[in-house]
């Protein structure tokens, strides 16, 4: 490429395998992710494991890829340096909201053997405390009265009808969320809502298919214009919609699929196991809870990246307090793995420069996140006899930061399903303990056993971030 010239758009080289998966919510994460371990798994092992990608809301996707036959560029984003890989698996993305019936027409083909999942939690239409489907979501409402759904649960399950009524088998289901039990919480979701169509229908998919359970693991933070300019200088092609995560990946996948029908993931580095709970639990825990904390006290006290985090001594020293004093001794460890040595690896890719996660990115839809990453360990710790006093300061960070104003009395944009809702609990009270106990009082997000237990704790933690800020509050604990 000549100096001042515009870089070519890039364009795809190799054409993608005949479909075998759709994929729900083709957003970052999963192609920087999945359909990286899937072109691998083809390249080294063949079979028909092409993607169509399915944009439940927007066509930005569709739109960004559309020129570039669907191909997509990831770069890894090192301390020391960068490398881009093509990814040419992806043939098609669909836009749900455009063409219903398309989508559900190409979930139904039986070609496609697989349907994998990254919709973030809230887009399970399910309660975060219990895992259960919200019949009351408004989306939830609509699917159960129209043939034409707008969730995914309601999409998996009509196309599910559809494939009964042809006689065909039906299609595993995958859940790439960050949940606890996604595989089982998902069964459930779509259980529930298929018995409410038709009883017969959930007596068969009950029967008939599967939904591994998964955990996943990639820091993948939101593609910046820097990161499609690093690009064009490293390859000389302009890529609209590249990836930037950090080089480690990890898939861990249950094992257990319609006819054992799968890509060879583990050729390309994937673990197939017959029980993922010690995993999810140590990443969930470990990595997604400690991001979460770190999210919202380092927002509160100024720092825009885990990174940024991480270079304070004090919010260092705090998240290895979490790790080892409040986190592992209520965890099991996978076979073969050293939770201690886990937690050293995660402090430094949230210490890798390179990697602009923003505490601000990571703190959206706190509402769905906290039970699954911060409530099951505090309520793990309470039962043992044990105090977490860094967690619950992870708890009122998060109260604080819903409230929609910072320590220096700057509006903070929140972004999560419930924020009016939350905003509102926080401003019907004055004081401390009231905030905390409105905010408790979400059945939603806490149990009334654990919001008892929380009042206190929380209370105090909280009355700490007001009077002495979080940089303090994460040094008295720590």
């Amino acid at each position: 490429m000549e100096a001042g010239l515009p870089a070519d758009r890039m364009t795809r080289v190799n054409p993608a395998p005949k479909a075998g998966i759709v994929h729900l919510g083709l957003g970052a994460f999963y192609r920087a992710h999945g359909a990286v371990y899937t072109a691998k798994a083809v390249a080294n092992s063949g079979g028909d494991w092409g993607i169509v990608g399915v944009s439940l809301q927007s066509p930005t996707m569709r739109d960004a890829l559309a020129p570039q036959g669907f191909a997509y560029s990831v770069l890894l984003r090192g301390a020391a340096s960068d490398e881009a890989q093509r990814i040419e698996i992806v043939r098609d993305v669909l836009v749900a909201r455009e063409d219903p019936q398309a989508v559900l027409e190409a979930v139904a083909d039986p070609a496609i053997r697989i349907v994998t999942l990254t919709i973030t939690e809230k887009g399970y239409c399910h309660a975060p405390a219990s895992g259960a489907l919200n019949p009351d979501h408004p989306d939830i409402v609509h699917d159960l009265s129209h043939d034409l759904p707008v969730s995914a649960p309601g999409y998996l399950v009509r196309a599910l009808q559809m494939r009964r009524a042809r006689g065909l088998a039906p299609f595993t289901v995958l859940s790439c969320d960050n949940l606890p039990e996604n595989g089982p919480m998902l069964r459930g979701v779509v259980l529930d809502l298929a018995r409410r169509i038709d009883p017969a229908l959930a007596d068969w998919i009950a029967d008939e298919g599967r939904f591994p359970a998964t955990m996943v693991d990639r820091i993948v933070p939101a593609t910046k214009p820097e990161d499609i300019a690093g690009l064009e200088d490293l390859t000389g092609y302009h890529d609209a919609a590249p990836v930037a995560p950090e080089p480690f990946s990890q898939w861990v996948i249950e094992d257990d699929f319609v006819a054992n029908a799968r890509p060879d993931w583990g050729v390309a580095g994937a673990e197939l196991v017959a029980d993922v709970t010690p995993y999810e639990h140590m990443k969930l825990r470990m990595l997604n809870g400690t991001h979460s904390a770190l999210a919202y006290l380092g927002y509160l006290a100024g720092h825009e990246t885990i990174a940024d985090a991480m270079a304070d001594p004090e919010m260092a020293r705090f998240v290895r307090h979490l790790w080892q004093s409040e986190i592992i001794p209520v965890l099991t460890p996978p076979p073969g793995v050293s939770l201690s040595e886990y937690a050293e690896a995660l402090a430094a890719r949230y210490a890798n420069p390179a990697i602009r996660h923003r505490t601000w990115q990571i703190a959206m839809d706190g509402s769905q996140k906290l039970p699954q990453r911060i409530l099951g360990t505090v309520a793990e710790t309470l039962a043992d006899g044990r105090t977490c006093p860094g967690l619950m300061l992870a708890i009122a960070a998060w109260m604080r930061y819903v409230g929609g104003v910072d320590e220096t009395g700057q509006p903070i944009e929140v972004k999560d399903p419930l924020a009016a809702q939350l905003r509102g609990l926080s401003d019907s009270a004055e004081t401390a303990s009231g905030k905390v106990a409105a905010l408790l009082s979400l059945r939603a997000v806490f149990s009334d056993a654990l919001a008892a237990k929380l009042q206190e704790p929380v209370t105090q933690a909280y009355e700490t971030l007001l009077a002495k800020g979080a940089r303090v509050a994460v040094q008295e604990v720590a």
